[in-house]
C-alpha cells in the first residue's frame, strides 16, 4: 500500500514540474509524512525526488526547445547560497514549527497560483494587447565595451534566487513557484521558456542543499525516496512533452484544489504539537 501511494503520487509530482515547471514538488514532503517519514526524514527525501525529476524534466524540456541552459545556470548559482543556508538552519528549527512553516507555504503557493490563473483569465476575456518586455538577450550587466547595469532587474533576480534557495534548503521544495514568475518578470523569459528553465534551477538549489544537509545523521526510508523520484521522473517527461502541445490551464486549477487540501492535512498534523 506504501508503494502504491509512493508510485501514484511521484506520477503526479513529475507531471506537474514538467507541464507546469514547478509546483509538484510541494507534495513529496507531505507524501513522505503520510507514508511515516519525519519531518526531518521527509524534507532531506524530498531533495532527492525534486533534484532528480528536476534533472530529467530539464533534459526533456531542454529537447523541446524550451530551455535557456545559461540563464537557469546562473540563476541557480545565485540560488546555492540560501540553500545551503536553509539546509543548515531546518536542522536547527523544530519539526512541529519546520511543518507549520510548510502548511504556511503550501497556502501562499495555492494563493499565487489562483492568483495567476485569474489573471490569465482577465488577459484573455479583455483581450489585452500584450506587454512589451526586453528582448530575450537583453543583459542585465554587461562590462564591455562599457559597464552597464540594470540594477532593478539585478536586485530582483539576487532576492528571488536567494529566496528560492532558502525554501529549497529548509523545506525541501524546489521553489518553482517563485522561480517561473520570476524568469518570467525579471529576466524576460516567455512563459514556456521560464518553465522549462526552471527546472534547471530547481536542480542545482535542490543539490545544493542536498549536500548540505550530508552527514546530518538524517536518513529517510531510501525504498520509498526511489519509488517516489522513479514514478516523477517518468511523469515529468510526459509533463514536458504535455505543456508543449496543450493548454495547462484545467491542470493548474485542479493542482491548485490539490496544495489547499494537502495544506489542511499538513496543518492538522502540526497544530496539536505547537499548542
Amino acid at each position: 500500500m506504501e508503494l502504491l501511494l509512493a508510485v501514484v503520487a511521484g506520477a503526479l509530482i513529475g507531471l506537474s514540474l514538467g507541464a507546469l515547471g514547478g509546483g509538484g514538488s510541494i507534495l513529496a514532503v507531505p507524501v513522505l509524512l503520510a507514508l511515516g517519514q519525519t519531518p526531518a526524514q521527509a524534507t532531506t527525501g524530498s531533495l532527492v525526488v525534486v533534484g532528480v525529476t528536476s534533472l530529467a524534466g530539464a533534459v526533456a524540456a531542454r529537447r523541446a526547445g524550451s530551455v535557456l541552459l545559461a540563464r537557469g545556470i546562473a540563476f541557480g548559482a545565485v540560488a546555492i547560497g540560501g540553500a545551503v543556508a536553509g539546509a543548515r538552519l531546518s536542522s536547527a528549527v523544530p519539526e512541529p514549527v519546520l511543518l507549520a512553516a510548510f502548511s504556511a507555504m503550501m497556502l501562499v503557493v495555492a494563493g499565487l497560483m489562483t492568483v495567476r490563473q485569474l489573471r490569465s483569465r482577465r488577459r484573455s476575456r479583455d483581450h489585452a494587447a500584450p506587454v512589451e518586455r526586453p528582448q530575450l538577450d537583453d543583459p542585465i550587466i554587461t562590462f564591455s565595451p562599457t559597464f552597464m547595469c540594470q540594477c532593478p532587474r539585478a536586485l530582483k533576480v539576487l532576492v528571488t534566487a536567494t529566496v528560492v534557495g532558502l525554501l529549497t534548503g529548509f523545506l525541501g521544495v524546489g521553489g518553482g513557484f517563485l522561480v517561473v514568475p520570476a524568469l518570467f518578470l525579471a529576466l524576460a523569459l516567455p512563459m514556456r521558456h521560464a518553465a522549462g528553465t526552471s527546472l534547471v534551477v530547481i536542480t542545482i538549489t535542490s543539490a545544493a542543499a542536498l549536500a548540505a544537509r550530508a552527514g546530518a545523521g538524517v536518513v529517510p526510508d531510501w525504498r520509498l525516496v526511489a519509488a517516489l523520484t522513479i514514478t516523477a521522473v517518468a511523469g515529468s517527461v510526459l509533463g514536458a512533452r504535455l505543456a508543449a502541445r496543450t493548454d495547462t490551464t484545467r491542470l493548474s486549477a485542479a493542482f491548485t484544489g490539490l496544495v489547499l487540501t494537502v495544506a489542511a492535512y499538513v496543518a492538522v498534523q502540526a497544530l496539536p504539537a505547537l499548542v
